[in-house]
């Protein structure tokens, strides 16, 4: 095979260490200084760089609707970050005749690009208060090199070639990476909010009588009612944000963290401050998810390699993979799969291996499923130099599997998955063409719960910090359990 095109692996070792000491959030902090600053010597410029005290430099955006508190939460989380506070406001300073009008968006973006490039906010980080506001500001943004942070390129093999070509695209692009929350509520509540909004004109932070009252009796006294937009403006704001909105989703998609508003501001403020926090200081992601036939793990592994665009590694369609390709290792793994027999470990512990090690999973980070199925299987896994730093049990009665898995069928047409309750066939003609597979056999299927629940409390004791989720509910539920979990509790699971 040609190198160009030969899938770049990372010895395991190096791969370890890369993680453990956080090497590729080390070059890419570095790379993204070099391209924002320029240093006519780059060597004395990078060992200054690398004697800072840390290169965890908040960068974030706050955005959101008129009244959902963005204002607060970005001075609040600017000063307990130390970092610099960024408004529309506070660019448009110098710009008065513009202030009361909206802003041409290569003006913004103009302006936007200057103040972070200014020395304060690239040594101490920035929180960017309610920017952009529509979808062709943010690609704007984006394309002048504030971009979303953790945001993989889209392909399951990076060669060596494309890989270069992305360095040198993200280097000449001036990447800045960001960490984008997004805070919503209801529009009553953010009318209501409106309404009764009060200002401290000596700090310019802002109050109100039911949602954020101060502590502070003197501050309490010089409040003054905030000048703000009549009934008929606010109506309109919301209107035009509920226009934009599905845009910025778009933007931001795959790390935007959405957070309720409608709570009290202290809440809101904390889950703010933990998702910056945690997102800072966030591993590699190795997932690995547990659970008997028929829990989902395809399903959520799917839905969480689509939104976080981490490497879906499903262990028996990558060992049919490696047999159809034709290489040494395919040959000896084909016979198993022809009889239906288990693959031995050593055989696929070398396939995944191969995979774990290539340079998509050891940058964006993967999820296994599949493997392991027992007590051996874990060990290997854990001696391979590629443990996961996340394991999720996903947890069903046998009861619930079996009906899962026995009630479903697939056509063989379209190659839809239908199943008897959850997702009827649309039609007779659908319906009569159904195939089911053998292995999905309600003996087959017994006969696999009853190996997986011989083997359970050993994986389990293999995996002492696992974290456990229901899945007896439906998939958007139990991938927002497992989504609440790695954001919340990555830096325990290690």
């Amino acid at each position: 095979m040609d190198e160009i095109t030969r899938p770049l692996r990372i010895p395991p070792q190096m791969s370890v260490y890369a993680d453990k000491h956080n090497i590729f959030h080390l070059v890419q902090s570095l790379v993204s200084s070099l391209a924002i600053d320029q240093p006519e010597e780059p060597i004395p410029y990078l060992i200054r760089l690398l004697r800072r005290s840390s290169l965890h430099i908040p960068r974030v955006m706050v955005l959101g609707p008129p009244a959902a508190g963005k204002h607060t939460v970005a001075r609040k989380l600017s000063a307990e970050l130390k970092a610099i506070h960024v408004s529309a406001d506070s660019l448009l300073q110098d710009q008065h005749t513009l202030a009361e009008q909206e802003l041409p968006v290569e003006l913004l973006v103009h302006l936007v690009q200057q103040r972070l490039n200014e020395v304060d906010c690239f040594n101490r980080g920035w929180v960017l208060d309610g920017i952009p506001q529509t979808r062709l500001q943010a690609l704007s943004l984006q394309q002048a090199g504030v971009i979303p942070e953790h945001v993989g390129e889209n392909t399951s093999a990076p060669s060596a070639h494309r890989l270069v070509n992305v360095l040198l695209l993200k280097t000449l692009k001036n990447i800045v990476p960001v960490l984008p929350v997004m805070l919503q509520a209801p529009d009553d509540v953010l009318l209501e909010r409106s309404r009764g909004k009060l200002v401290d004109p000596l700090t310019g932070d802002v109050y109100h009588q039911t949602f954020i009252w101060p502590d502070d009796d003197i501050i309490t006294q010089r409040l003054e009612k905030a000048q703000g937009p009549s009934e008929k403006q606010r109506l309109a704001e919301l209107h035009h944000y509920h226009c934009e909105v599905p845009g910025l989703l778009s933007a931001y998609q795959h790390v935007l963290k959405t957070i309720s508003s409608d709570q009290p501001h202290t809440d809101v403020y904390r889950q703010v401050l933990r998702f910056v926090q945690t997102r800072q200081c966030s591993r590699t992601p190795r997932i690995l998810l547990l659970g008997p036939p028929g829990s989902g793990k395809s399903h959520q592994a799917r839905l969480l390699s689509e939104k976080y665009k981490m490497v879906d590694v499903c262990c028996g369609r990558l060992l049919r993979a490696a047999a159809a390709g034709g290489s040494s290792l395919g040959a000896e793994i084909q016979p198993y799969l022809d009889d239906g027999r288990p693959v031995p470990d050593t055989l696929v512990l070398q396939v995944l291996e191969e995979r774990l090690s290539r340079v998509d999973c050891s940058c964006r980070g993967w999820i296994l499923h599949g493997f392991p199925c027992d007590l051996q299987q874990a060990k290997g896994l854990l001696e391979s130099q590629h443990e996961p730093n996340r394991v999720f049990f996903l947890e069903l009665t046998d009861d619930i599997c079996l009906e899962r898995i026995t009630l479903g069928a697939t056509d063989p047409v379209s190659g839809e998955r239908f199943h008897a309750v959850t997702r009827p066939a649309p039609s007779s003609q659908v319906q009569n063409r159904l195939k089911t597979r053998p292995e999905d056999s309600a003996h087959t299927v017994t006969h696999s719960l009853n190996q997986y629940r011989i083997c359970a409390a050993a994986l389990q004791s293999v995996f002492p910090g696992a974290v456990h989720i229901n899945a007896d509910q439906d998939p958007h539920s139990v991938f927002e359990a497992l989504e609440s979990r790695l954001t919340t509790d990555s830096h325990e699971l290690s």
